[in-house]
């Protein structure tokens, strides 16, 4: 690779005005970034879009480039934010094609691609069962998270070295030798040794602020968050000095739990919303699309804004990224984190009005269970829905029929070849498509057959 820092000034020309007339590619460049904007905040715009495959910030200019892995998912990234800017700590970022088509940074690609998440504090690598494992430790478990949703499934070469990085249930890394197989960056004074060194996890918490990259069996693409079933299988992590992949062995902590050092906040401030159609079990369908939804209450007096209580801070941190500047009921929804730490239902005789609702036990849930394939298919709202559960005897007119009664335009619908269960039918809008996912999901064909929709990242 080149020692190339693309041309911004080329850039800056083009942004004002004639910037709209590049062909979509898969590099975006990102204008007007505030100052203390990390790069993990920048790839966190990404993510809900795809694979982020690589990040140049130009600090000093107040830009940067997020490549993304396909031009199909910059695309989605680009037209989602068009009518709804983005925000990094409270002000507007511009998102727009640049006239790179990939990123060439010198090796950063290959060597440091770590760091661009964040500090990392301690590398360990070890060999176990005839392949090279690694651990990696971050000073902070968000740089973690957006790490591992950025880069798992990603090549450190091209067509090879596939990475499958997850969540240890280690706390901390202890390394007592810097050389090539283990290293501690904060720490200068250690000797380089025979290469001998050992790991120590301090567990008398079930995770501390600092967080260690490497297995948890949960589905791939998703916050960890959302369920670590026991027993972890094999993870690809690359780090500095590598000769290739390596792959980390180890069991992830059983149970329901967060990451650290995410804001440990899951209820949501939803307002700006339309109070002649916004209902409580419609904002549970909605949100419930990106986590499992406890409670939900719509303000007596406000009726535009609402809570909503996620099941964890992960999934409201995803329900905000997804969520937050969607169009929902003729206005843009806005998302953010409540200053409330639950939801708290009506005592006895409050006056209510029905516009508090516990889910807590619902049978909706999307991810109660660790397994589910509905972790691997979480995407932003788009027109086009995925179907399941179809029932034998329902045909394309009844789902067309269907959806139109509920004020969709249907402008495309598929079975799928192989399982006559799914399909997928693209509606007029996104709006239209977050409508009818409200109306839709759940709906009763009778025999106990529900209809299952969801958002699809295919098109028709």
């Amino acid at each position: 690779m080149s020692n190339s820092t693309p041309a911004t000034d080329n850039e800056k020309k083009k942004s004002k005005g004639k910037r709209s007339q590049c062909s979509p590619s898969r590099v975006l460049h990102i204008r007007q970034i505030p100052n203390g904007v990390t790069g993990a905040e920048v790839v966190s715009l990404g993510l809900p879009f795809g694979k982020v495959t690589n990040l140049l910030m130009l600090r000093g200019k107040g830009q940067a480039f997020l490549e993304m892995a396909s031009v199909d998912a910059a695309v989605s990234m680009v037209n989602y934010y068009t009518p709804a800017t983005p925000h990094l700590h409270n002000q507007p970022v511009y998102i727009q094609y640049s006239n790179y088509k990939e990123l060439r940074t010198d090796n950063q690609h290959n060597q440091a691609i770590f760091s661009k998440f964040g500090f990392v504090l301690k590398i360990v690598m070890f060999h176990k069962n005839n392949q090279f494992q690694a651990l990696l430790q971050y000073g902070d478990a968000m740089h973690a998270y957006y790490a591992k949703m950025s880069l798992d499934g990603h090549c450190i070469y091209t067509g090879c070295c596939t990475l499958r990085i997850d969540f240890s249930k280690l706390t901390n890394l202890t390394v007592k030798y810097n050389n090539d197989k283990s290293r501690d960056f904060t720490r200068i004074d250690l000797p380089f040794g025979d290469g001998q060194r050992t790991m120590e996890a301090s567990l008398s918490t079930p995770f501390a602020t600092q967080n260690t990259i490497c297995p948890y069996t949960g589905p791939p693409g998703f916050a960890p968050a959302l369920g670590f079933p026991q027993g972890a299988g094999p993870s690809v992590l690359p780090v500095p000095g590598a000769l290739g992949p390596f792959t980390v062995t180890t069991s992830a902590a059983p149970g329901h739990m967060t990451i650290p050092g995410i804001p440990g906040n899951s209820v949501l401030l939803v307002s700006n919303l339309n109070p002649e159609a916004i209902t409580p079990y419609g904002l549970f369908i909605l949100f419930g699309v990106y986590g499992d939804v406890h409670r939900v209450k719509i303000m007596f007096k406000k009726r535009g804004i609402a809570l909503v209580q996620m099941a964890d801070a992960t999934q409201a941190q995803l329900a905000i990224n997804y969520l937050n500047g969607q169009r929902l009921y003729g206005r843009v929804m806005h998302a953010t984190l409540s200053k409330y730490q639950t939801i708290q239902l009506p005592r006895e005789g409050q006056e209510d009005k029905g516009l508090t609702k516990d889910y807590s036990n619902s049978p909706l849930h999307r991810f109660k269970n660790p397994c589910s394939k509905n972790f691997q298919n979480i995407f932003p709202p788009s027109a086009t829905l995925h179907l399941s559960n179809i029932p034998p005897s329902v045909t394309v007119d009844d789902l067309k029929n269907l959806f139109t009664s509920k004020g969709s335009t249907v402008k495309g619908f598929k079975f799928f070849q192989k399982d006559c269960k799914m399909a997928l039918i693209q509606l007029g809008s996104v709006e239209e498509a977050v409508h009818a996912l409200i109306e839709l999901h759940n709906h009763d064909f009778g025999e106990n057959q529900h209809l299952r929709v969801s958002f699809s990242k295919s098109s028709i």
